[in-house]
């Protein structure tokens, strides 16, 4: 059935899986927000004493026997299991029945992530390395590809419909919500599982960005190491986890009189055909990506109540992303509040985009902004209302959420309250 504007069939956010630093499952995860305080901590999984990062968003009361048996806890990595476990969250929050005896061919997967199961390979090649073929374990190649997530949660939960895992880097999440948009839209499924998951927190992988310089060298209080718009910034700080949204139809969702907590109205997704890691100086891209954003929603720009920055807590990237903004809003643009919330669950890379979305369809839904947490210093190159360090109530219709990646990808995702 077609039911929204220009006969296009509508989107709604019915169900969400969140796994961060800060909390695991929905309102554990809203406490944390609410919270106002850091989740990021000195790093444990791993000697990390010839590098200059020394945090990290670990997730470290990670209890995988809570979601798999032990059969299938052999066949999946860290990064498989957040995938799949966040799937599980965020389809019983949402209601929706699965079942692997009896599949769904309406029902399909969009996720994202930066690097996979990479650290597996880490650790395999280690143990490769001591005693051969004989200490790897036999499902490796099995657990390496970015694709064992969408993989992993279809076998697991019987959906046979479109199944995808992106990788554009920092922005997969955002892509993943983005693209299940259209597939629903364009008919291709009735409910699509969207979301992210990331695992990087390995010894090679860290120190991979550490050698580009592009993390954070801060050497106090690790829980003020990510400042998003602080003067004193120094580059952004890795985390884990992984984000699910249950994204359905609307009429689909109120035959079943499902809870809705948002609609995803607008997407875009484009390149800056730049730089590998600096964003274009002008912003060009940027910007294009909100304003496309804004066209697809079918919204003027004086219609957003909020948004969600990309805000890496990186010099350039914050300094780009403000300016862009005011191109974008104009004298409005100091009055839009706009928060970096990295500071609370550091930047699970290609989980993150995920992870904000459900950030702000709990932000329409409990109509409360997020707060930019270790706001200290302000820079005036970033003089926006960014909500420093306390959360506020407020009346919210339609949120933006950015999400802009090395390799110079930027998305863009638009979300409204379904009255």
């Amino acid at each position: 059935m077609l039911s929204g504007k220009n006969g296009r069939r509508r989107c709604v956010i019915t169900g969400l899986g969140p796994i961060t630093c800060i909390g695991q499952r929905k309102e554990n995860f809203w406490r944390g927000i609410l919270a106002e305080r850091s989740g990021i901590t000195h790093i444990s999984t791993f000697d990390n004493a010839g590098f200059n990062a020394r945090c990290a968003g670990e997730i470290r009361n990670w209890a995988p026997e809570e979601f798999f048996p032990p059969h299938r806890l052999k066949r999946l990595d860290r990064y498989a299991q957040f995938a799949v476990a966040s799937a599980k969250l965020a389809l019983d929050d949402a209601g929706l029945e699965y079942s692997r005896d009896q599949p769904q061919h309406r029902v399909g997967v969009s996720f994202g992530t930066a690097l996979g199961g990479v650290c597996q390979a880490e650790d395999q090649h280690i143990r490769f390395l001591k005693k051969g073929t004989r200490g790897v374990n036999p499902t490796l190649a099995l657990q390496v590809f970015g694709g064992s997530a969408h993989s992993n949660i279809a076998i697991e939960f019987g959906f046979r419909g479109v199944g995808t895992t992106n990788s554009n880097s920092c922005a997969s999440g955002s892509v993943a919500v983005g693209e299940a948009l259209r597939y629903i839209r364009d008919d291709f499924a009735d409910v699509i599982l969207a979301g992210g998951a990331e695992a990087a927190l390995a010894t090679l992988s860290f120190g991979a960005f550490d050698l580009i310089k592009t993390m954070s060298r801060w050497a106090g209080d690790p829980a003020l190491a990510c400042r998003p718009f602080d003067r004193l910034r120094d580059g952004f700080v890795m985390g884990e986890g992984a984000g699910s949204l249950i994204i359905e139809e609307f009429e689909h969702a109120r035959a079943r009189d499902a809870r809705i907590y948002a609609e995803v109205l607008g997407y875009s997704l484009n390149n800056d055909a730049f730089h590998m890691t600096s964003p274009l100086p002008t912003g060009e891209s940027c910007i294009r990506a909100m304003h496309e954003a804004l066209a697809d929603a079918q919204l003027d720009r004086e219609q957003i109540d909020y948004i969600n920055a990309h805000a890496s807590s990186t010099q350039l990237n914050d300094n780009t992303e403000t300016m862009s903004i005011k191109e974008v809003f104009g004298e409005r643009a100091k009055r839009i509040p706009v928060s970096g919330t990295k500071g609370y669950y550091a930047h699970p890379l290609g989980a993150t985009g995920a992870i904000e979305a459900a950030l702000c369809a709990l932000a329409l839904d409990r109509q409360w902004i997020p707060p930019t947490i270790n706001y200290q210093n302000p820079d005036p190159s970033c003089d926006l209302d960014v909500v420093p360090n306390h959360g506020r109530a407020a009346e919210l219709n339609y949120i933006m959420s950015n999400s802009f990646g090395f390799g110079g990808i930027n998305a863009c995702v638009i979300l409204g309250k379904v009255n």
